[in-house]
């Protein structure tokens, strides 16, 4: 007997919560990484944004294939895929090119999952109803990444950074053997050969001017999600060492998992705006003040570390504030036989801003000679110049609301 919807989505935003719940220790870890293995800035951004540049190159295959054979299968070779890449990395990473390659790995598996997952739900649900699974989709997301800054650096702590490697593995193991046997396939409905669109032409999708603008903007909204959070807990600790705070009430590690739980909660909380004021003026409004809050945090977070923190979760505020309303707009102006496709090419662009945001960081502060307050400052100065120009191009091309948004 098949699961009802409901009990569906739960499985598999369970599973993601456990599949992903690994996703960010090497960004947690990474100030007592990049001193073990005598890092630079730049490599330490390469390492970081192999994830996203592996993620950026699959993702086109990996979830245009939805669109012709059951998305559970894709889901679970992605999954193969990050069991093989934390469980490696733990047992076998040992300086910078290892260690690049097995997070490209974990990257892969990444692209096999998070929008293979929301393909297995986009399926089943109708148009009113999609928005809300989405953001229940992007919350499970949310919630696992916001727990991999905390527990990673716990285990870390208490057993070795090897251990914490492998213990992702074994969760993302225990995702597979769920959706394997609780999770129903279901194979893309059939159609007319003649009738079918190519599987790998993406000119259609090109052409949906409303899905791209939804895109575009995803491309630089993950451009500094991934900057933040790749460089959030190295950011805060050179603030406490800079400024000679001790930082032991709360670590930088707890910083960034609060940051990622409330981020969580304001993706939801924009997505429920968007439908109640309007999906463009939701989306607008949170590019605008994340240009405002890019261009301040790294100038006036050093003068203290307690106001780095306050900035800091403001920003992730920010940020994540049009997550789900902008993955949700572009799902949702989709032509539905090319949906697969669509979410291949927002997650595309998407994952390669994720690739560039943590680069960016990296190549700065070594342009400026090393982590100074106006190295950090001229960072995040970069990532708000990149946000102006998405916003003017979103404004520019005006895309469709959705159905049951305010004006949809």
């Amino acid at each position: 007997m098949s699961p009802s919807p409901a009990r569906m989505v739960a499985i598999v935003c369970a599973a993601q919560v456990l599949v992903q719940i690994g996703a960010y220790f090497w960004p947690a870890l990474l100030p007592q990484m990049m001193t073990r293995w005598s890092l630079s800035n730049s490599e330490a951004g390469w390492i970081t944004s192999a994830f996203y540049a592996a993620y950026m190159v699959s993702v086109p295959v990996l979830v245009t294939l939805t669109d012709r054979i059951d998305a559970k299968r894709v889901y679970l070779f992605g999954v193969a895929c990050t069991i093989a890449g934390h469980l490696l990395f733990g047992l076998l990473a040992e300086g910078f090119w290892s260690a690049l390659a097995l997070r490209a790995l974990a990257g892969m598996g990444w692209a096999g999952t998070y929008m293979t997952g929301l393909k297995l739900l986009a399926d089943q649900v109708d148009a009113k109803m999609m928005s809300r699974a989405v953001t229940g989709h992007a919350a499970s997301i949310g919630v696992s990444g916001a727990l991999s800054f905390l527990l990673g650096d716990l285990i870390a702590l208490q057993f070795g950074w090897r251990a914490a490697f492998i213990v992702a593995g074994s969760t993302a193991a225990i995702a597979w053997l769920a959706v394997a046997t609780l999770v129903p396939g279901r194979a893309p409905p059939p159609s007319p050969l003649a009738a079918r669109p190519a599987l790998f032409d993406f000119r259609p999708v090109l052409r949906n001017r409303s899905a791209m603008a939804y895109a575009l903007a995803y491309c630089v909204h993950t451009l500094e999600m991934n900057a933040l959070r790749g460089w959030g807990v190295a950011f805060l600790a050179w603030v406490s060492a800079f400024t000679g705070a001790a930082a032991q009430m709360i670590s930088p590690t707890v910083v960034v998992t609060a940051l990622a739980l409330l981020g969580t909660t304001s993706s939801v909380i924009g997505n429920e705006a968007s439908i109640r004021f309007g999906r463009r003026r939701l989306v607008s409004a949170a590019m605008l003040l994340s240009i405002v809050f890019a261009a301040g945090l790294g100038f006036l977070g050093s003068l203290g570390y307690w106001i780095a923190v306050a900035l800091l979760l403001v920003y992730g505020v920010v940020i994540w504030l049009d997550s789900s309303s902008l993955t949700a707009g572009a799902a949702g102006t989709a032509e539905p036989s090319r949906r697969g496709a669509t979410l291949a090419v927002h997650s595309m662009l998407g994952y390669g801003g994720g690739f560039v945001g943590p680069l960016a960081i990296g190549w700065t502060l070594d342009i400026c000679g090393g982590m100074s307050p106006m190295a950090w400052g001229l960072a995040f100065l970069v990532v708000a110049v990149l946000m102006a120009a998405a916003l003017a191009i979103f404004t520019a091309i005006r895309p469709r609301e959705l159905a049951g948004d305010r004006g949809g």
